[in-house]
């Protein structure tokens, strides 16, 4: 990696963590993707007009084929750096199948795709969630998780939740957890490093929408929150960067909670 170029590739480039993350790395080569090239375009220029060195490439993260282009855009560049993962959708969708493919199936397609081009000192950081906190450790539903390339993942999980997508997106975040487990012996025999970080209540757009529909609970949860506030885009953002940085270099196959303390109040309550 020394004689190339380092690359932060920042999947979900366009949005609020993604774009805070960006921010962070301020000084260092970067990749945006996100599913609009429209969306990556306009992110992109905002970035270069304030002075960053940063290039962008649409990618559907659950198309291998797209994922392909991706890694090979990476490749022309430089060398991988870090993977930061924050694409993915809430429950919000009210699909199953979709929460399901986009939050865990096209991570570990994502996994997959750039160990092939990591080394030593390269790290993937992937985004969970707290709420992946509230669902316990189960044997009949964590072997699904830990692979849900497998034809009948979605069908073992799916039992577990109700038919309600915001329960499916908690246990979708669950999985994220569980490749940095399965995936980190791999990725540490190239001296290389995967976690994941798990966000609270962070005010990006889609979580200030989201506090309009449910203002009553947006407010309990706040004041549940031993910081008495929600999360910035930014908190999360410094930790990524800290994590991709070589003062972490010997955190891997771990979680890390950037939610105020929050979520261990939520599940006294319940």
């Amino acid at each position: 990696m020394k004689n190339q170029k380092e690359l932060i590739v920042i999947t979900g480039g366009a949005g609020g963590i993604g774009q805070a993350s960006a921010r962070a790395f301020k000084g260092q080569p970067l990749i945006l993707t996100d599913y609009s090239q429209e969306q990556v375009g306009k992110a992109v220029e905002t970035l270069r007009k304030e002075g960053f060195d940063v290039s962008g490439i649409a990618c559907d993260i659950t198309d291998k084929d797209d994922i392909k282009k991706l890694v090979q855009y990476v490749t022309d560049k430089g060398a991988l750096k870090a993977l930061v993962h924050t694409a993915g959708v809430s429950g919000t969708v009210k699909d199953l199948k979709k929460v399901f493919t986009i939050d865990l199936i096209a991570t570990e397609y994502l996994v997959e795709a750039f160990y092939h081009i990591a080394e030593k000192g390269s790290v993937a950081i992937l985004l969970s969630s707290m709420m992946a906190h509230a669902v316990p450790a189960h044997n009949d539903y964590d072997e699904a998780l830990r692979n849900p390339q497998n034809s009948e993942a979605f069908e073992v999980v799916s039992k577990f939740v109700n038919n309600d997508s915001d329960t499916m997106y908690n246990f979708a975040k669950r999985g994220v957890q569980l490749l940095t487990h399965k995936h980190a012996n791999d990725w540490g025999s190239k001296g290389a490093r995967i976690v994941s970080v798990s966000p609270g209540v962070i005010e990006t757009p889609m979580a200030l929408k989201a506090a309009e529909e449910h203002p009553e609970r947006m407010e309990m949860i706040k004041q549940a929150t031993p910081l008495k506030r929600n999360g910035q885009p930014e908190d999360v953002a410094n930790v990524i960067y800290f994590l991709a940085s070589d003062a972490a270099n010997f955190i891997t196959s771990t979680d890390i909670l950037v939610d105020g303390g929050v979520i261990h109040n939520i599940k006294a309550m319940s």
